[in-house]
């Protein structure tokens, strides 16, 4: 008998996507290591991007919309992860830009009742020859309409 993988809580906007923090994740105090937060988001956005057929396989030029830099990271710890096992990281797009977009995200539990960090990260798409700036595709477009997060 196989089970089913549970399906992820609704939020109210973006994506909830589990993820599993394993023993070598945490740190000399059992906490999760500071460094892994950012790594465990990057998982996350890769399920996420894959979802759509986004990914990477080695060829830049033909990566399209997946060639692209992080220009800034910034994350606020909020709360310490002291145990391994299924959390969750909530995944939103705050900015849409031509070349470049902000996305936000929380780390938190498994349900999105309790989040431990959260913040934000600005990528920008890359041309693969020049590696300068380079417009996001339509496609790629309306696939982060479907992510950003609604003007309060």
């Amino acid at each position: 008998m196989t089970a089913e993988a549970p399906t992820a809580p609704a939020v109210s906007h973006g994506r909830l996507i589990p993820v599993t923090v394993h023993f070598d994740d945490l740190d000399a105090l059992g906490l999760l290591h500071n460094a892994r937060y950012p790594l465990k988001v990057e998982q996350a956005w890769t399920e996420l991007w894959q979802e759509y057929g986004i990914h990477f396989e080695g060829d830049w030029a033909a990566a399209g919309d997946a060639c692209n830099a992080v220009k800034e990271l910034r994350i606020s710890y909020e709360a310490p992860v002291t145990r391994t096992g299924v959390y969750a990281v909530h995944l939103w797009l705050e900015r849409l830009g031509t070349t470049g977009l902000t996305y936000g995200f929380r780390f938190c539990s498994r349900d999105g009742a309790v989040t431990y960090a959260r913040g934000e990260r600005v990528l920008v798409r890359l041309d693969s020859e020049t590696l300068r700036p380079a417009p996001w595709s339509e496609w790629f477009r309306a696939a982060g309409r479907e992510l950003l997060r609604p003007e309060e």
